[in-house]
């Protein structure tokens, strides 16, 4: 992904396990802590205003991932969701932590003993993105958590070392080429389709580095005032001769996918989201397209929740993955036990009880 610089609090965005064999209370009404069954009209963001009185429907998409990746994001009347509890919690029985603890304990007895040394692998991350990757945070955060699990699991007893530069341009630019390093956390999983398309930053990761398989999704949204007429958008094409923002730093093959490039659109990139919101609020842009939880978090921190609507008919979800240069002798090896490493947390269901007590930690502090 594209590195958020300046990338501020994401909070509620509780990721969850998809179709777990746990088995929640059907519910007709939208409640957390239940599995809903979806009527006909029901979008990810009603049901998720009517759930936890929010419309920043990442935990419910992270909870039913399998089922919505597969679906491409559409609801269908009598799919079930599965609608976490206000802690992360798939159901009121269910207890977070445990499912980390048991797999750590079954990667030490496994832990190979021999005294062939290996060279650590190397990963490089940042601070400041709260609560993915960041110093101050157990484990470093979600993601450097869930690099340094997978390569532990799977059979990898991988040895690392972790590093954090924040300077996130120069992962990409000196540090990660250079060889110094092997491993970069974390990116938005470009569509490389139309590489000559992209902005330079996202060319370079394009055309240098290879991807993880996806480690996490963020779910992207359409912010617009209330009273603008582009609130009323049921397909992209209906953003035509709109102004829109997104930070710079941020991916851009979702709205090159979608046609919305110019001249169709005119574009503002500032250095930060916050700028972003800012100018909607002023009506210096009609449309604020990013990440639901800064929508969310903007609302909460800068007010305006009154004037400001999330467009519920238009979605996209943005892998997000780690980066290792195409070049790096270690890279194949690399790649598959994370990925490895990745699947077995997902069966175990692990992925999710890092994630889960992870934000939990997190959102716990901003209380």
């Amino acid at each position: 992904m594209i590195w958020r610089i300046g990338r501020g609090a994401a909070r509620n965005g509780w990721a969850a396990l998809a179709l777990v064999a746990l088995s929640p209370v059907l519910a007709v009404a939208q409640e957390a802590c239940t599995t809903y069954t979806v009527q006909d009209g029901d979008t990810l963001g009603s049901i998720a205003d009517a759930a936890y009185g929010t419309f920043d429907y990442q935990r419910i998409f992270n909870a039913n991932r399998q089922l919505l990746t597969e679906s491409a994001g559409a609801l269908n009347a009598g799919m079930q969701l599965v609608l976490p509890c206000e802690d992360g919690r798939l159901t009121p029985d269910a207890a977070l932590g445990t499912v980390t603890e048991t797999q750590e304990t079954k990667a030490a007895v496994a832990a190979a003993t021999g005294d062939t040394y290996e060279r650590p692998i190397r990963i490089l991350s940042a601070n400041g993105w709260a609560a993915f990757t960041d110093e101050s945070l157990t484990g470093g955060g979600i993601f450097v958590r869930l690099a340094e699990t997978a390569l532990q699991r799977a059979g990898n007893d991988e040895p690392f070392k972790i590093s954090y530069v924040d300077d996130v341009v120069s992962h990409i630019d000196v540090l990660l080429p250079s060889g110094a390093f092997d491993l970069g956390i974390a990116w938005d999983i470009e569509d490389c389709t139309n590489v000559d398309l992209l902005p330079d930053l996202s060319r370079k990761l394009c055309l240098d580095f290879d991807f993880t398989d996806p480690i996490y999704e963020i779910v992207y949204g359409y912010a617009t005032l209330t009273d603008n007429k582009y609130a009323e958008a049921r397909s992209y094409e209906d953003f035509a001769g709109a102004r829109m923002c997104r930070p710079a730093a941020w991916a851009s093959s979702d709205l090159i996918r979608n046609g919305l490039v110019e001249p169709m659109v005119t574009w503002t990139r500032p250095e930060s989201f916050t700028e972003c919101y800012e100018l909607l609020l002023k009506g210096e842009v009609d449309v604020y397209a990013m990440d639901v939880e800064f929508i969310a978090d903007n609302i909460r921190n800068l007010g305006g929740g009154d004037k400001v609507t999330v467009n519920s008919s238009l979605t996209e979800f943005m892998p997000q993955g780690f980066i290792v240069l195409k070049t790096n002798p270690r890279r194949q090896e690399i790649l598959d036990e994370v990925n490895s490493g990745l699947r077995e947390m997902r069966e175990t269901g692990e992925w999710y009880d890092i994630v889960a007590t992870s934000l939990t930690e997190y959102n716990a502090q901003g209380q």
